[in-house]
């Protein structure tokens, strides 16, 4: 004879049919929610509270107890009842308020809110602010900068670059080139804390200058393959010199396309004589204020970072021998940055921030 507890009939009226079928198809209600459709189509169907189980992958009593909640409540008893706990402190409106007075107001005689400051002026503690805070993203201690382009022919010169990134031209080399100059042969005056366990590298703060020096620097965008030179100056002649460097590192049959900025040394009238001897030369001018669409600055924030901001040089020498070292080591592992963005898409980002400003300006 079969033993346990009767199972109560339970029936569906195509109402409650559909809408059970609906919550048990869907994929943004909660889970919980859905598993639970799921246990009741089942039980409609006259199967035990063990065979639902199986089917649904849960325990018998699980599916008992959303049976007998069903049955009290029908599908309003599916969900969690509210459980026991201190009621909100405060209101929706006061959260409304905080996040209000941080996007439209500062502070008095500051630039900025911090937790504690805006915890002070609305009565609530500095934790209650920051989680508000996180929730809504706001982060007012920090700040970015940024500087639109005012080049008059900004929308070609930026179809034209990416252009030569996403589509290079056949037979020919495209080099990203630039100078980095003043770069600081800094002598520590005392000697570094090293690295060790739960410590960082530890550099003094004062130092002695030795000199400076240029560097000037092509990258190859198809290889990422480097050519540098060290000059003491970045003058028109020093352009030149570099450019002969290109000329004699590249192959002669093929055209050279040189993706540089505007800086008056690589417009001067030698360096336009030199490059209108030369019809293999095709010069592509970034906009003002856009070197970020010059890859050899990628290029110079590597070497700074790696070779250079964290040493100590006694002399300039020193400094140009630790440059051309990691360059000679970099180009034998050199690979080409990966260019994504579509001139519609950084049109498009400038378009919203412009729109930004608009937005602020009364």
């Amino acid at each position: 004879m079969p033993r346990g507890r009767k199972l109560m009939p339970l029936t569906l009226n195509p109402q409650q049919q559909d809408q059970l079928k609906g919550v048990a198809d869907s994929t943004a209600m909660p889970h919980g929610v859905v598993l639970r459709a799921r246990m009741i189509l089942a039980c409609a169907e006259g199967l035990t509270n063990a065979a639902v189980a199986r089917r649904v992958g849960a325990s018998p009593q699980a599916v008992g107890k959303w049976r007998r909640r069903f049955l009290e409540a029908g599908i309003e008893g599916l969900h969690d009842e509210l459980r026991p706990g201190r009621p909100r402190t405060y209101d929706d409106e006061k959260v409304a308020t905080v996040i209000k007075h941080a996007l439209e107001k500062k502070p008095e005689k500051a630039t900025h809110w911090s937790l504690r400051v805006m915890g002070e002026a609305e009565g609530i503690s500095k934790t209650t602010v920051h989680r508000w805070f996180s929730l809504f993203g706001l982060k007012p201690h920090l700040a970015k900068t940024f500087k639109l382009s005012t080049d008059p022919f900004f929308i070609e010169k930026v179809r034209d670059i990416t252009g030569l990134y996403l589509n290079p031209p056949d037979h020919a080399i495209v080099l990203c080139v630039d100078e980095k100059s003043q770069i600081q042969a800094l002598d520590r005056t005392q000697p570094k804390l090293p690295l060790n366990l739960g410590y960082v590298e530890g550099f003094t703060h004062d130092y002695v200058r030795h000199g400076t020096t240029t560097l000037f620097a092509a990258l190859d965008v198809a290889t990422g393959r480097v050519i540098a030179k060290c000059r003491k100056r970045h003058r028109h002649q020093d352009w030149l010199a570099f450019l002969n460097l290109i000329d004699k590192e590249t192959p002669a049959d093929l055209d050279i396309h040189l993706i540089l900025d505007n800086y008056a040394t690589h417009k001067h009238p030698k360096v336009k004589a030199w490059i209108a001897k030369r019809p293999r030369y095709h010069l592509h001018f970034t906009p003002t204020y856009a070197s970020w669409l010059n890859q050899v600055e990628r290029w110079f924030g590597l070497i700074s970072q790696r070779a250079i901001k964290r040493e100590s040089f006694r002399s300039v020498k020193e400094l140009v021998t630790q440059i051309m070292e990691f360059t000679d080591q970099y180009n034998t592992t050199s690979k080409p940055f990966v260019w994504v963005a579509t001139a519609r898409s950084i049109l498009d980002k400038v378009e919203r921030l412009s729109t930004r400003i608009n937005g602020t300006l009364h």
